[in-house]
């Protein structure tokens, strides 16, 4: 059957990357999806006290409507988190809006939160059964009068619904999105968003995490770890995509949006390693931007994450990739004599 997902994933970069990716989606829907085998112990680790069966998770963006996740799960994953979910539905940013980079092994995509609306997100997590951990990630509608008060929305309906939290506030394709992160505009919306969470039944309480750029200024990483710590929140998703451009060789470099793939392992990681600093083990920290290998996963948990996140590297190497990536890892663990993925966090 892996021969057969590796035709598939061939077939499907002959399109459209858009056009793919729903034909991915539609082929998992119809159980069409690889099944993972039972993962090696010392890849167990917990994400903010949520046990994971494995640390290596599936980025958000793949399933951005919540109509996947379980053959995710079934493929291998750790854990999947879906999203970005707004209010209320949207189209997003005109096509051609998601661009392959061969050659740099990286994606471009300027999708503007393009999602089916918050409540059909949530009717799909709620037909979910109790088995693996599926997050939610939230954000904001585009043309919202109160884009916190979007984020507030999107964390009440979604509770109990969803193993933990994401709040997405730096996709650079909603513009003014990112200006959430500074000082100010963060006090009130983790404020806000804490307020609503200590008010809500304790019965549905989920750790929340907050989505951070890549592309931050000096003394920001110290500024929103003290901020995320102030207000209870479980840690920091690090991180999104970067408007940087560092030299890349394919013909669709210069597209707006964001740069994900291969390129931003080396920036994502040094920032990871910066909130790890700050953090010294008050958060629970996940890296995301790069990962397309055990050594990639590694590198991002001796960098100070509990677990990983991968997404742009299957759109080259298909669903199969979390089994190879898993096997690296947990061979790589065992040879410098870590008994667990947990052991390892912060062992540069």
């Amino acid at each position: 059957m892996s021969g057969l997902h590796g035709l598939a994933t061939r077939a499907l970069r002959g399109l459209d990357p858009e056009d793919a990716h729903g034909l991915a989606i539609a082929g998992l829907k119809a159980g069409l999806g690889p099944v993972g085998g039972r993962d090696d112990p010392v890849l167990r680790g917990a994400l903010a006290g949520v046990a994971l069966p494995n640390v290596v998770g599936l980025a958000p963006g793949f399933d951005k409507d919540a109509e996947v996740y379980a053959p995710m799960l079934r493929a291998g994953f750790g854990f999947v988190e879906c999203g970005t979910v707004t209010p209320l539905a949207q189209r997003g940013n005109p096509r051609p809006r998601l661009f392959r980079l061969t050659q740099d092994r990286a994606v471009i995509n300027r999708m503007g939160f393009n999602n089916h609306g918050l409540e059909a997100f949530a009717r799909r997590l709620a037909r979910r059964d109790a088995a693996g951990v599926v997050g939610a990630n939230i954000g904001a509608n585009k043309d919202a009068d109160d884009r916190i008060g979007d984020y507030v929305t999107g964390l009440k309906r979604l509770w109990g619904l969803a193993s933990y939290f994401t709040i997405n506030i730096s996709s650079p394709n909603t513009p003014g999105l990112r200006a959430l992160q500074t000082k100010a505009a963060l006090e009130e919306l983790l404020g806000r968003l804490s307020e609503a969470r200590d008010a809500m039944p304790a019965e549905g309480r989920a750790p929340m995490f907050l989505k951070v750029a890549p592309d931050l200024q000096a003394g920001e990483v110290e500024t929103i770890t003290e901020t995320v710590v102030a207000h209870g929140l479980a840690g920091v998703m690090v991180s999104n995509t970067t408007v940087s451009r560092p030299e890349l060789r394919s013909a669709q470099r210069d597209e707006a949006g964001g740069l994900s793939g291969a390129p931003l392992m080396a920036l994502s990681t040094r920032v990871l390693a910066e909130f790890a600093a700050a953090a010294a083990g008050r958060l629970a920290l996940v890296g995301v931007g790069g990962v397309a290998s055990g050594a990639d996963a590694y590198a991002k948990i001796r960098a100070g994450a509990c677990a990983v996140q991968l997404y742009s590297a299957l759109v080259f190497e298909g669903p199969g990739l979390v089994t190879r990536i898993k096997r690296d890892l947990a061979a790589r663990l065992r040879a410098d004599g870590f008994a667990s993925a947990q052991a390892a966090v912060g062992a540069k």
